[in-house]
């Protein structure tokens, strides 16, 4: 189901409140760019991302250059936010720590 603007801005405030994330909001889809120090680490996160988004039935668009990876996230099915792409979100938070 599609979020409200009002929904998207306070899940996207919730999902920020550690300093260290920065998810935003870019062209209707949930964005973030992540750094690793090398092409490997880089790969065997998105590894890992793509193991969870199969469980979840909830796949991410993505690119890889070097060590760097973006992410967006957007529900295609009704093109627009949903709280499956903040669930995912979380977990992909969760494990680039």
């Amino acid at each position: 189901m599609k979020l409200t603007d009002a929904e998207v801005v306070q899940k996207l405030a919730d999902l920020n409140t550690d300093t260290r994330r920065s998810w935003q909001l870019v062209d209707g889809k949930l964005k973030k760019q992540f750094e690793f120090g090398s092409f490997i680490l880089a790969f065997a996160f998105m590894t890992k991302v793509a193991m969870l988004a199969e469980t979840l039935n909830h796949h991410p668009e993505w690119s890889n250059v070097y060590g760097r990876v973006v992410i967006e996230l957007i529900t295609h099915e009704i093109n627009a936010i949903s709280e499956k792409d903040f669930i995912l979100a979380a977990r992909i938070e969760a494990m680039a720590v």
